[in-house]
């Protein structure tokens, strides 16, 4: 039995290895969040047995959660690139036919040749739509639309855009060369009743799930959203000097679990007579 108690130890430090060694891998990716092993005791014991004379038998992997944890930030010259400050992350749609929503804290976006603004796996950045007055109108996924920078100033095609600008409540305005302004909408946001239930797919990106719950859509500066701060951008919340603190605990759980069998394995020798 100590065989496989001390087996399950080293699958354990092996998991928690593995999750540091990507944590530290991610270190500089954009919006990227850190994720923690969570490990639990493996005890059984029949009904007449006593549990004090009964010993455990191992760990098992609970689960591995994500820390949703704000990262720091660095400057940018670019009015695309976006942070956000607060709990909301930014709802994108991938292209058609299967329109996929998906949620990202990595707010590196750009714009295409056609207007879509996108960020790195091609998605397009969703925007809510506004009244005159720049108040969100309707707060759900089905009324969300693409954010597409105009060229020229409506009913003016020789009022070429001259500039993009997006305020701390993710509205996004655009400034003609005749001197008129459009409001586009403002950039839309979601937050879940269970961030850590949400399933990341790479590129910073996540889905919601029924361990998450749905989502709450809404403009930056309500609730928990938070607010944008254009020309910056969010860094992953991984911190080098904890993670490698981790990695040699780890490391040390391994050794010690793989000395236990090696000792489970000379006792068993010696009992045996096998050699």
């Amino acid at each position: 039995m100590s065989f496989y108690t001390s087996l399950s130890g080293l699958k354990g430090a092996q998991t928690e290895m593995s999750v540091v060694s990507n944590n530290i891998a991610n270190a500089g990716s954009i919006g990227f969040k850190r994720s923690k092993a969570e490990f639990g005791d493996i005890f059984a014991a029949s009904p007449n047995q006593s549990t004090k004379t009964v010993a455990g038998q191992g760990t098992r992997l609970s689960g591995i959660t994500q820390q949703f944890t704000q990262g720091s930030y660095e400057s940018s010259e670019k009015t695309f690139d976006m942070a956000v400050i607060g709990d909301g992350m930014f709802v994108v749609k991938g292209e058609a036919p299967r329109n996929q929503v998906t949620y990202t804290r990595n707010g590196s976006f750009s714009p295409l040749e056609d207007g879509r603004v996108v960020d790195s796996t091609g998605a397009t950045l969703q925007l809510l739509p506004v009244d005159a007055d720049g108040n969100v109108t309707s707060r759900d996924l089905a009324s969300t639309q693409d954010f597409v920078v105009p060229q020229h100033a409506p009913g003016n095609p020789d009022a070429a855009l001259v500039n993009i600008s997006i305020g701390l409540d993710g509205l996004a305005t655009a400034t003609f060369a005749d001197g008129s302004d459009q409001t586009l909408g403002k950039i839309a946001m979601a937050t879940f009743p269970a961030m850590e239930g949400l399933r990341p797919i790479g590129d910073s990106h996540w889905q919601s799930t029924g361990d998450s719950g749905p989502p709450t859509i809404d403009a930056a500066t309500n609730g928990p959203m938070g607010s944008i701060q254009s020309g910056a951008l969010e860094r992953s919340n991984v911190d080098i000097t904890e993670e490698l603190v981790m990695l040699i605990a780890a490391q040390r759980n391994f050794q010690a679990n793989a000395k236990a069998i090696e000792g489970a394995s000379a006792l068993t020798q010696t009992i045996i007579g096998l050699r």
